[in-house]
């Protein structure tokens, strides 16, 4: 049982220190009370044992090659990973490795002489350098006393002589130890094998997504495993990517009317609808919006679902012609922004969100790549921001930099942070206007009322930035639609939860909260004037189903732009519109089905 040990003990040692070092010094520092993985020590036992019964089993030539290549390889991983996390204050993610992709020879010059500086050897990276270093001169010694004659030659004989003789007595002690750690290590660690062959089969980025979503999900511990997985994840992602870009390729527009000539749309982030004012909630989080609904030209649709409760999945659907139900997979579509561009509106996309960043989690990595890939970001759009803010005001600053490269004709993208969790951090400290107490709820705890007043605070705050978007195009002819990607659990009904579940059963209850979303549609004075047809479709469809997967349909309608992709069945403000589609959640669950008490 010590066998596979004792032939590799030099490889075996310092691979297990490298391992232990970077599974105990790299914790998430981005997550509030995160602690190292706790079953590292026996997990990279297990792991390394297996690695070395494999290299026992080759020949001695070829043993000590692939032992070579391998340690080169962890080495390799630990110093990126390392580097990532002293720097970046993250391990290795796929943004990275896909920034890494897209960088020139200049760039990566400018990097190295830029972040590689000589404090960096002082931070966990040196003790990473330093494992290496001794673990060089070690080998070196051992052939240096193979190679002496006389009596350091007779020396080490008889050290090895009595090594030998002392590993025969302890013989049984090793491999007992070995055999119950082996045992002990199967038992403890076989969920993370099972969970992480979960996450490395998955047949799509968006499986890998939610996969990381669930319960007990794959703990990544080691700098090679998370490498590999963000090469996996890039993988996965090309391939969408070039379906994507071969349907670029063939966009076609048969015409253009031009009808809306400035569409905006709004794109929040975590709204719960129970929570707006402007649907019946108690306190007063919208008071822009109810303002702009009693001027009448603000019409707020009534029973509108998002197809997910994640960002990216949404993302997708929604750039996407292709409709949830229908064959095929999301990228088999065409990206609404590409036919726009394509039949000659200026695009603009201002986001506070997706944007490639290195410390970036997989969830963004997953909704951003299609939106951030130099090919396909060209063919959709004419002017992006180029950095993300601490608040959502900040992309009404960027609108106005980028507002003189505007068309005649236009279609403006604003994707705000919102609601997104911290939702302390979603709002200026002196925009506060709720508090613990302003809630009488004795089931609540006083931590929940602090969440709570947080969430309406960062609600109201993004009432103020959608206001000063719809300002902006107060006295042009134009249109903008508002709709957040998903909802969001905020203690509603005392349920004693805040954020976003991810269970496979859906029942009315988290589709109150998690998909049922505000939804509404805003006409300039200008624009209602000028379209009175369009307007009154608006208002007679304000109580009509709808699932945001199909909003494209209705974007094109508004530009009038008629291609191949186009359907008015999908079109929520036609007279063709399929009120009786199944609004299918997750692709698992009919909303429409569901029993709403």
């Amino acid at each position: 049982m010590f066998y596979p040990i004792r032939n590799n003990a030099r490889f075996f040692v310092f691979m297990y220190i490298l391992g232990l070092v970077c599974a105990l010094n790299e914790i998430p520092l981005h997550l509030k009370g995160a602690t190292s993985y706790p079953l590292a020590w026996i997990e990279l036992f297990f792991d390394l044992y297996f690695l070395c019964l494999i290299l026992v089993a080759l020949p001695k030539r070829i043993r000590v090659l692939v032992r070579r290549i391998i340690c080169v390889i962890l080495y390799f991983a630990a110093i990126v990973d390392v580097f990532c996390y002293v720097k970046f204050e993250s391990t290795l993610t796929p943004t990275m490795l896909l920034l890494v992709g897209e960088t020139n020879g200049r760039e990566a010059g400018e990097f190295i002489t830029g972040y590689i500086t000589a404090g960096i050897f002082n931070s966990l990276l040196g003790i990473v350098i330093l494992i290496i270093i001794l673990h060089i001169l070690c080998l070196f010694y051992s052939r240096s006393l193979h190679r002496k004659k006389g009596r350091f030659y007779m020396l080490q004989a008889i050290i090895n002589d009595n090594a030998r003789n002392l590993s025969g007595i302890l013989q049984p002690f090793f491999s007992i130890s070995a055999l119950l750690l082996l045992i002990y290590g199967a038992f403890v660690c076989s969920h993370n094998k099972v969970a992480t062959y979960h996450l490395m089969s998955a047949s799509n980025i968006g499986d890998v997504e939610h996969t990381l979503t669930e319960k007990g999900h794959a703990e990544l511990y080691l700098p090679v495993y998370r490498l590999i997985f963000s090469i996996y994840a890039n993988h996965l992602a090309s391939k969408q990517v070039e379906k994507l870009i071969e349907s670029m390729n063939k966009v076609v527009v048969d015409s253009c009317s031009y009808r809306s000539k400035n569409i905006v749309l709004i794109i929040g982030e975590s709204y719960n609808k129970h929570h707006s004012q402007l649907y019946g909630y108690e306190h007063p989080t919208t008071p822009r919006q109810v303002a702009l609904a009693k001027t009448g030209l603000l019409v707020p649709f009534t029973d509108v679902v998002s197809p997910w409760n994640l960002t990216s999945y949404v993302f997708k659907n929604v750039f996407s012609t292709h409709a949830l139900g229908e064959p095929g997979d999301w990228c088999d579509g065409v990206l609404f922004p590409q036919l726009f561009r394509k039949a000659g509106y200026h695009v603009s996309f201002i986001t506070n969100q997706f944007l490639p960043k290195a410390k970036e989690a997989v969830y963004d990595f997953s909704g951003g790549f299609f939106l951030n890939n130099p090919q396909l970001s060209k063919s959709q759009f004419d002017t992006r921001n180029a950095s993300l803010h601490t608040y959502d005001d900040g992309l009404l600053k960027d609108y106005d930099e980028l507002r003189k490269y505007n068309g005649k004709n236009n279609l403006i993208i604003f994707h705000l942070m919102g609601q997104h969790v911290n939702y302390k951090q979603r709002y200026p400290s002196d925009r506060k206007f709720f508090k613990p107490e302003s809630y009488d709820r004795p089931a609540l705890s006083g931590r929940e009322k602090y969440i709570l007043s947080d969430y309406d605070n960062a609600t109201r705050y993004n009432d103020s930035i959608v206001a000063c978007i719809v300002n902006k195009f107060y006295n042009e002819d134009a249109i903008v639609i508002y709709m957040p990607d998903h909802g969001e659990e905020c203690f509603d009904n005392d349920y004693h939860f805040y954020g976003r579940l991810h269970s496979s059963g859906i029942d009315y209850r988290l589709a109150r909260e998690e998909f049922e979303i505000p939804f509404w549609i805003w006409c300039s004075h200008k624009y209602a004037t000028t379209h009175p047809y369009i307007f009154k479709e608006i208002v007679d469809a304000k109580t009509r189903p709808f699932m945001t997967d199909n909003l494209s349909h209705m974007l094109l309608y508004l530009a009038g732009i008629h291609c191949p992709q186009y359907k008015s069945k999908f079109n929520l403000l036609s007279p063709d519109y399929d009120v009786n589609r199944p609004r299918m959640l997750k692709l698992t669950t009919d909303y429409n089905k569901l029993e709403k008490k």
